[in-house]
């Protein structure tokens, strides 16, 4: 797979930390609260037959955030300039926990200009989010964490964001862990529900990390999605 590193600047005080990997239809991954790493397995897979951007976002991996940049709105908008840029269109976007977040703002701002399907797998933000216990595996270092409340708060999540999903009208394909304690899986059917044009399907035996706990049956869900939209 060829892959390669760069650093954009979408706007003049906010260095993006990109990678590039594939060829083909675009596909934009974003990763979780956890880090890059996390996306990893989403951009191999992707690449074999697609054109993958994978952004850092600002604050993880020793990558900048300025002070004004704490939203998930300002995520959502600075990836819908990254696709802008980029002349992308018809753009599968592939997000996992809090990536899902923010992928379901970019796909409420998109309108439908330059997204073309939508893929979210343990998705945050539409519902509290339970941090784990200090110790557990599951919790991010304490910097990420606080990089992760800058953007979310201490919860994670946007009670307004529900209201928002109606108007996205493209495809969507919703994957939860079955075992998800961290945003549950009835609240991840609440969160597909909220769409035009969602479907909602559990795997079973995995929790919140489900790319990690099973990645054969997540991809072969997502390929299914894919060859039917």
């Amino acid at each position: 797979m060829e892959k390669t590193q760069q650093v954009i600047q979408v706007h003049p005080d906010l260095p993006l930390s990109l990678t590039k990997a594939g060829a083909g239809k675009p596909a934009l991954v974003l990763h979780a609260g956890h880090g890059p790493t996390t996306a990893a397995p989403i951009v191999e897979h992707f690449a074999r037959d697609h054109q993958v951007l994978a952004p850092t976002h600002p604050g993880w991996d020793g990558t900048s955030r300025p002070d004004w940049f704490s939203g998930v709105d300002d995520l959502a908008l600075t990836y819908l300039d990254l696709l802008e840029d980029e002349g992308l269109t018809d753009v599968t976007v592939v997000a996992t926990s809090f990536g899902g977040w923010v992928a379901s703002e970019l796909a409420v701002r998109d309108r439908g200009q330059r997204i073309g399907r939508l893929i979210l797998i343990d998705a945050a933000g539409s519902a509290p989010s339970r941090v784990p216990p200090p110790g557990d595996p599951m919790l991010p270092d304490d910097d990420l964490l606080k990089t992760i409340f800058a953007y979310g708060g201490p919860l994670v999540w946007d009670p307004k964001l529900l209201r928002r999903l109606p108007r996205v009208k493209i495809p969507v394909l919703v994957l939860w862990g079955e075992d998800d304690d961290v945003v549950t899986a009835e609240e991840g059917r609440i969160h597909a529900e909220a769409f035009a044009n969602a479907r909602f399907e559990l795997i079973p035996n995995v929790g919140h990390m489900a790319v990690r706990d099973n990645a054969e049956e997540v991809f072969s869900r997502i390929d299914a999605f894919l060859a039917e939209s």
